[in-house]
């Protein structure tokens, strides 16, 4: 197999190292965990099926606990393919000179410390909405991250069946968009497959990104508030695309977050509790983490679930439930970034829905 730009190898080792040790995942606690997901994540896509009307289109879930490297390993194909387009021109690049090797190592390096990172604080595989599509088999596994789940539990006193119950709504809700949405899952990965290959790898860019910054805070704002760095490094019509992805993950987090509140009404009593604790844990970060929030973008992504959920209140208080199935019908119907932050531009694109007779 021919030399890639990224030494995935050296990446996986790096990830898994950068991870850390996990000693709950040599307890008895890691044991329960999969009969608990096994019988939550069926529940939850009962609970949510009810709440939304959607049904999954790749059949039932199946529940995976993972320790946080096989998170690690089941992620790097996820990279690997999310990654593509940049590496494929890239290699022609690179090619085989002297500095080849120590190129691909660093690069590495570089993309083995941050799953490393990710590894060691995300709760389950929609944490991100990072999705595989060249799996079809695997996409009915819904992964937890057991280890972090465990370590949450033990240090906030949560109650363990009622939180592992909330995760298993988040993780279905999500896997219920991409699969129970006809075509979701490829018009979400098209339009990444679209940011990514429009990626500018010529040095004049990065000098026009820079100048871009400066300008940002001369004008007293953060260059990396709106998507972190590839905002930052982005072209013109890589922005664009940036709005149609944003438009759209806020749409996902913020549908998730009324589904979850919905769905769990009843039998997650402390929903609100661990909604608040985990902000506040994203948001007490320490100063590096938040540098590494800020420039993978996932600051922004944070603002997301309360733009999101904004925007669906607006919507739903104008026409009902049917009027955000719109959303659903067909992707010219999404809301852009702009429509979430002014949700009459959207009703005003999409129209009213008829009330139900």
């Amino acid at each position: 197999m021919a030399p890639t730009a990224v030494d995935w190898g050296l990446a996986e080792r790096v990830a898994v190292r950068a991870a850390g040790s996990d000693p709950f995942s040599r307890s008895y606690h890691f044991d329960s965990l999969a009969d608990d997901f096994a019988d939550l994540t069926a529940i939850a896509e009962r609970q949510v099926s009810e709440a939304t009307g959607l049904v999954s289109l790749a059949g039932p879930a199946r529940a995976r606990v993972d320790d946080r490297a096989a998170w690690i390993r089941a992620n790097i194909a996820s990279f690997q393919r999310l990654l593509r387009p940049v590496t494929s021109r890239l290699d022609e690049k690179v090619g085989n000179g002297l500095l080849a090797p120590v190129a691909r190592r660093a690069a590495g390096a570089e993309v083995g410390a941050l799953l490393g990172w990710m590894a060691g604080r995300v709760l389950g595989q929609y944490d991100l909405l990072v999705i595989e599509d060249e799996d079809p088999d695997d996409q009915d596994i819904v992964h937890y991250v057991g280890p972090n789940i465990l370590a949450l539990e033990k240090k906030f006193a949560f109650p363990p069946r009622e939180f592992r119950q909330w995760i298993a709504l988040h993780e279905v809700t999500h896997r219920m968009q991409f699969t129970g949405i006809p075509w979701m899952r490829e018009h979400f990965l098209g339009l990444v497959d679209g940011m990514v290959s429009a990626v500018d790898d010529d040095p004049k860019a990065l000098v026009a990104a820079v100048a871009r910054a400066a300008e940002e805070v001369r004008g007293g704002r953060n260059p990396l508030d709106e998507g972190g760095v590839a905002a930052l490094f982005s072209t013109d019509a890589q922005r664009e695309l940036l709005e149609r992805i944003g438009g759209l993950m806020s749409l996902l987090e913020g549908h998730g977050d009324v589904t979850m509140d919905r769905a769990g009404a009843d039998q997650i009593p402390n929903s609100v509790r661990f909604g608040q604790v985990l902000r506040q844990r994203r948001q007490n970060a320490s100063p590096l983490i938040k540098v590494v929030q800020k420039l993978i973008g996932l600051e922004a992504k944070l603002k997301q679930y309360e733009q999101g959920e904004r925007f669906i209140e607006a919507v739903e208080a104008a026409g009902g439930p049917a009027q955000l199935d719109r959303a659903w019908e067909d992707p010219v119907n999404l809301p852009t970034m702009s429509e979430i932050r002014d949700p009459d531009a959207w009703l005003a694109r999409v129209g009213v829905a008829e009330p139900a007779a």
